[in-house]
């Protein structure tokens, strides 16, 4: 997942060419202008819609989608191929998926493929075709697996007294309910648990599936805000994974919710997302405008990461303002490998990016038309939705993941554009 916020430069062009090779190969080398199988389901109409929620999703034909002609299909695919291995165990997905991997990377049959077998659907919230499309990244800290005299900020894994226990869309409106522990990190709800939580005090929304907290006495409470773990409430109760150069780093990589911690030595460890307290992201950059530290254009990443560099004063009164606060775990994925998204697949620069699954179905193809927040010039690519994040809220709303390092980070930091949205899905398949 994600939780859960950066046009790469030239020395991301190694980047690529040393990940050709982890994409899933096509199992066929045939001739490309052989005609592909006929698609399993029948596409609706055109002007056909379907509603969800507030949304609206309307099939429309491929060539409306902007540039539609111009877009790098062979690209798409291999992100759309690296998504089957968990879509294909879903019966929706299963004939897309198994002729994904019997093509060339073709061009052309790269393209015939999107069309033939997938059913464009534009995405409107509330009749709004606009929407907000940012852009994230995998970061890199520097850091060191013990504390040192630099390194002095802790990466937390699932603190030991951290517990998750699902609740129901009905039992959300209870005044309290009796839990009990069941294992490690994980209890349930029942009518003969010894703990009694007060839902009052949790963060719920609609979206809450889980309440996030830990035992005090009879009770099940709230787990710790960012500010109380800033403060010291995890010393001794969580695993540490590694340890910070920098805290404004650090949060941002709480922001990304996966990256790469950098030794002394070169080497690198790598982070990903495995739990949250639970408690809604809410944006620093904002909270510093309103203050009058930084205007709205100065608030990207950058600038708030350069005026917390000046101002160190203001730094625990900046990050107290977002009680969401991420743990971590490690994993060894090949250094060429993107991150992991929700979908549980690596991420791919440029071509991949992060949705709010109640509207978009996870490892769905997207086509997306905004603006480049380097050049300004029309941004109008088919990326894959494979992974999500808390601050990733709406129908037409996607965070375009821009691959990893300094470079990609500078780029998606400065991200915060209007843009359209399409979904393309299996063809008879309807949209949430």
């Amino acid at each position: 997942m994600k939780i859960k916020q950066y046009a790469l430069l030239c020395a991301f062009t190694c980047f690529f060419a040393a990940c050709t090779n982890q994409y899933p190969k096509p199992t066929t080398t045939s001739n490309s202008n052989l005609p592909m199988p006929q698609p399993i389901g029948d596409p609706k109409p055109v002007g056909f819609s379907q509603q969800w929620n507030d949304a609206t999703y309307t099939v429309v034909p491929h060539q409306q989608l902007p540039n539609w002609q111009m877009n790098d299909f062979v690209s798409s695919l291999k992100a759309f191929r690296i998504g089957c291995k968990q879509l294909r165990n879903q019966a929706a997905w299963l004939s897309v998926c198994h002729q994904a991997n019997s093509i060339p990377d073709n061009p052309n049959t790269a393209k015939t493929f999107f069309e033939q077998y997938f059913t464009p659907w534009q995405i409107t919230q509330n009749g709004n075709a606009q929407g907000l499309i940012t852009g994230y990244y995998e970061t890199v800290l520097d850091g060191s697996l013990k504390p040192t005299a630099q390194a002095r900020f802790p990466i937390y894994g699932i603190p030991n007294d951290f517990v998750s226990i699902p609740i129901s869309a009905k039992q959300r409106y209870a005044r309290t309910v009796r839990v009990s522990p069941t294992s490690a990190n994980k209890g349930v709800i029942n009518e003969s648990g010894a703990y009694v939580a007060d839902l009052s005090t949790f963060p719920l929304s609609e979206r809450t599936t889980a309440l996030k907290g830990r035992f005090v006495g009879n009770q099940f409470v709230p787990y710790y805000t960012r500010n109380q773990i800033n403060g010291g409430a995890l010393n001794h109760l969580a695993p540490i994974l590694g340890y910070a150069n920098d805290p404004v780093e650090l949060f941002f990589l709480h922001v990304q919710g996966s990256g790469r911690l950098k030794m002394p030595n070169g080497d690198y460890l790598r982070l990903g997302f495995a739990d949250k307290n639970d408690y809604p992201y809410v944006s620093i950059g904002k909270y510093m405008a309103e203050r009058g530290y930084l205007t709205l254009a100065q608030a990207s990443a950058q600038g708030i990461k350069n005026y917390l560099a000046q101002n160190p004063d203001k730094l625990a009164e900046v990050m107290a303002q977002n009680p969401s606060y991420i743990f971590f775990k490690t994993h060894s994925a090949d250094v060429n490998d993107g991150p992991t998204g929700a979908l549980g697949v690596p991420l791919m620069a440029e071509f991949s990016g992060a949705v709010d699954k109640q509207y978009i179905q996870l490892g769905a193809p997207l086509f997306i038309a905004t603006t480049h927040p380097d050049t300004q010039a029309p941004l109008q690519r088919l990326i894959m939705a494979q992974d999500t994040g808390s601050a990733i809220k709406g129908a037409v709303r996607v965070d375009y993941f821009w691959g990893y390092g300094t470079a990609a980070g500078n780029t998606a930091g400065k991200m915060k554009n209007q843009g359209k949205v399409w979904e393309l899905l299996p063809n008879g398949v309807l949209p949430r």
